[in-house]
């Protein structure tokens, strides 16, 4: 199945060299950077490199060297329908300016098609590299330093959320960049296609469109839409058709406005954030943002943290990012007992991931809302919301069928796919580890 970000519709700069990339033909993808990085520096550049990244599933990076020897990274970012669906890329100034700790970028491009960010070449690492090294072999020293240094950038931007914290009229909210994640991967919006009020894009073309292979069952979106999920032992109320059918209704922009907004990252998953270490004695490790291709004034307040909740927390270890690692790590069968279909599956949140899910927990999503109850603005339906946020990042970011192009295999997809739907809702009876994550950040259940 091909990407629908590859069609002849998405004929764009960036569109051709993420094309390029995806399809390994990298001293193409080269070339196609090469004259888009010289067009938006404004002189030559050389020595272009395309990394090989699997963090990288909506985008393209990779270094370069300018004209005079100075060494840069860049990244692009491209979306099908962007250019009906944005229009602004890459507010680092509006990140910089409302008090966040982010790299600022030597030159960008937000115009839909030809959006890159050019940087000054780090030798930092990225936090997601960190962590994904500590997931392969633990290091206690660097896991604790890891841990204090997200609690810390925990600390530091709520204290800004709250402090940019608005009420957003409704065409503000829905202007936002950041609804190129949810929203409009839910949408059809190519000629001839559903239209708006249709369920389309992503979810029609990797699920409806699409096959469902796992160890022990197979079949079509026909025969698994209309089933409830048994995972582990735990029944969940909800059939993928409907997960998919709650999430187009409640992240719609026009019902999310006007309502709480703030200033965000949007985006902030951890191979979007540098990890300076800082290896003086008493000092500090400093987290940083870069690459705020959604970042935006008005970001609808339960939308502002939900990706890097997802990504950082509930992604790993492994079963998004690297497939192959993760099938070789875990087991996932499934089978089908009247209209249930049942996943058993031995992975499970590592300690890391859990830290990090305490975190973000406490220390981000009680504070605000707490704040948003207090001010009367928390919808009544906010875990519904949040949780549709939730099922829509890893369903929505690339195809979890193992039938698909993708690198997805029978036990990956089945991993993945449970996941979604215990983001999607909390089990009939017991508890799960997103339930535990909302429970642990839902200021009603904090003692009086």
């Amino acid at each position: 199945m091909s990407d629908p970000a590859d069609t002849p519709a998405a004929d764009t700069p960036a569109a051709r060299i993420r094309a390029a990339a995806r399809a390994g033909a990298v001293e193409e993808a080269a070339r196609l950077a090469t004259a888009l990085l010289a067009e938006v520096l404004g002189r030559p550049v050389g020595d272009v490199a395309i990394n090989r990244d699997i963090y990288s599933l909506n985008s393209v990076n990779g270094f370069a060297v300018a004209d005079g020897g100075e060494p840069l990274f860049f990244k692009f970012h491209q979306e099908e329908g962007e250019e009906a669906g944005v229009g602004e890329y890459y507010n680092a100034q509006v990140l910089h300016d409302a008090g966040y700790q982010v790299d600022m970028p030597l030159a960008v491009s937000q115009a839909p098609g030809r959006q890159v960010l050019v940087y000054r070449r780090r030798q930092d690492r990225r936090l997601s590299d960190v962590c994904a090294d500590l997931e392969r072999q633990r290091d206690p020293v660097t896991g604790l330093r890891v841990t204090a240094a997200q609690s810390a950038f925990d600390d530091a931007n709520i204290a800004v959320a709250l402090a940019t914290l608005h009420t957003a009229t409704a065409d503000d909210v829905a202007a936002e960049p950041i609804h190129q994640l949810f929203h409009h991967r839910l949408v059809d919006r190519a000629p001839g296609g559903g239209g708006p009020g249709a369920l389309g894009g992503r979810a029609k073309a990797f699920y409806v469109d699409g096959r469902f292979d796992f160890d022990g069952w197979s079949g079509s979106w026909a025969e698994i839409a209309g089933l409830s999920w048994r995972i582990n032992g735990l029944d969940y109320p909800m059939t993928l058709a409907d997960a998919f059918a709650r999430a187009f209704r409640l992240l719609n922009p026009a019902n999310l406005g006007p309502g709480p907004a703030l200033v965000a990252h949007g985006d902030a998953h951890n191979a979007n954030v540098w990890f300076e270490a800082d290896d003086r004695v008493g000092a500090d490790d400093r987290l940083v943002f870069f690459d705020p291709a959604f970042a935006g004034r008005h970001v609808p307040a339960l939308l502002a943290e939900v990706k890097a909740t997802f990504h950082n927390v509930f992604a790993h270890p492994f079963w998004l990012y690297d497939p192959a690692e993760a099938t070789r790590r875990y087991t996932a069968t499934v089978c089908c007992t009247g209209e249930v279909l049942e996943v058993e599956t031995d992975h499970r949140l590592s300690p890391l991931r859990h830290s990090f899910l305490a975190s973000k927990a406490v220390r981000f999503w009680r504070p605000l809302l707490g704040r948003l109850a207090a001010g009367n603005q928390l919808a009544a339906d906010w875990q519904d919301v949040v949780r549709a946020a939730l099922f829509a990042c890893p369903t929505l970011v690339m195809d979890l069928t193992a039938a698909s192009a993708s690198a997805h295999t029978p036990t990956s997809s089945a991993i993945g796919l449970a996941m979604a739907m215990q983001c999607a809702c909390p089990p009939a009876a017991g508890t799960d580890d997103v339930s535990r994550f909302l429970t642990m950040a839902d200021p009603a259940q904090i003692p009086p």
